[in-house]
């Protein structure tokens, strides 16, 4: 038995379990399963109705539950590429976050970090994220954004993405600002954000006297399906002097 009749028979079962009220329900009203295609697909022709009622047959399916099920009809029409759904459902989420910053390297001063990180443009691999850091006083500060595209299929474990975007940077040795390019390795430990584990190295204004290497390791673990704990260790390197960032979040996936 194959995956296809499988899925078939569970789904015959489950409908047959159902509540007897549901099939009165169904005589006076639309079968909710016809919102789950588009109206194109739920249309069938004579041919197409004859084959999938003789494929209905086959699996021992009566007609009424094929009438009944538009999703049914399509399956029995044409099989779900259901690996190539997986490889394109990504395999981590868009997180807003908000939490607190530990700069070594400024005195070991406190302060605070936010942003967005991987908000998704369509269905393609092209994700916008934003950040914003400083410490509590103010002497020094952060911020930008970044373009990322993901060039494997998002359901991978593994990911990469080329970086570009921008940043200006404030400390009390020095300042810069500009383009902030790079790359960004991406590796879920488990799908749908639940865990994740992230590289990213950046240059800003690379190639100028005030060029900035921006290392950034962060990892994050999911408590609930919408809430996750991050933790994130920075380093900055310029011609002028190292800086470092540690932070611990709490993010919020939509």
């Amino acid at each position: 038995m194959n995956y296809f009749q499988v899925g078939i028979l569970v789904t015959n079962l489950t409908l047959a379990m159902a509540n007897p009220a549901f099939s009165q329900m169904s005589e006076t009203q639309p079968s909710p399963a016809s919102s789950a295609l588009p109206p194109e697909e739920t249309m069938l022709s004579q041919t197409e109705k004859t084959e999938v009622q003789q494929k209905g047959e086959q699996l021992d399916l009566s007609p009424e539950i094929i009438e009944d099920s538009p999703v049914l009809q399509h399956w029995l029409k044409e099989v779900p590429n259901l690996l190539e759904d997986i490889r394109r459902d990504p395999s981590f989420r868009t997180r807003i976050r908000l939490g607190y910053s530990q700069f070594p390297s400024t005195d070991h001063k406190g302060g605070f970090h936010g942003g967005v990180e991987d908000l998704f443009i369509g269905n393609t691999g092209l994700t916008v994220s934003g950040e914003y850091q400083q410490t509590f006083d103010g002497d020094r500060r952060t911020w930008g954004g970044d373009l990322r595209y993901y060039i494997l299929p998002l359901g991978n474990y593994v990911n990469i993405a080329p970086v570009v975007g921008y940043r200006n940077i404030e400390t009390d040795g020095y300042s810069t600002d500009g383009v902030n390019v790079g790359a960004r390795l991406m590796w879920a430990l488990s799908r749908t954000g639940a865990a994740d584990f992230s590289v990213t190295q950046t240059f800003v204004s690379p190639g100028s006297g005030d060029e900035v290497g921006m290392t950034t390791l962060s990892f994050g673990y999911a408590v609930t399906h919408n809430l996750r704990l991050s933790a994130d260790i920075q380093k900055q390197h310029s011609i002028a002097e190292k800086d470092s960032r540690v932070g611990i979040a709490l993010e919020w996936m939509p």
